[in-house]
């Protein structure tokens, strides 16, 4: 059996997603994957919803997520209050409109 290293699978580079962890070799953000699994999706509906990856890829960025929860619910924070300053921008201009 072909012994997988799981250091490769989960990278970081400067010019993809903003230097977010991703798959390696794909524009999946582990940020993405974390999204489906606290909705309550297990590992094997996960992958369903990226066909293009592989079982072991989705529990690679599932132990990264364990493994740097606070980076990864940073992100996740940072987002969603980016949208909803968007949110609140954009409601702002319709009512003055």
């Amino acid at each position: 059996m072909d012994k997988k290293d799981i250091n490769k699978y989960i990278v970081c580079t400067k010019n993809v997603l903003g230097g977010r962890p991703h798959i390696n070799g794909t524009r999946i953000s582990v940020r993405a994957i974390t999204y489906w699994y606290k909705k309550g999706y297990s590992p094997e509906e996960i992958v369903e919803q990226f066909e293009q990856l592989a079982l072991f890829q989705i529990y690679a960025a599932l132990t990264y997520y364990h493994a740097n929860i606070k980076e990864i619910e940073d992100d996740i924070m940072e987002e969603e209050n980016e949208y909803d300053r968007l949110f609140n921008e954009y409601n702002q201009y319709c009512m003055s409109a």
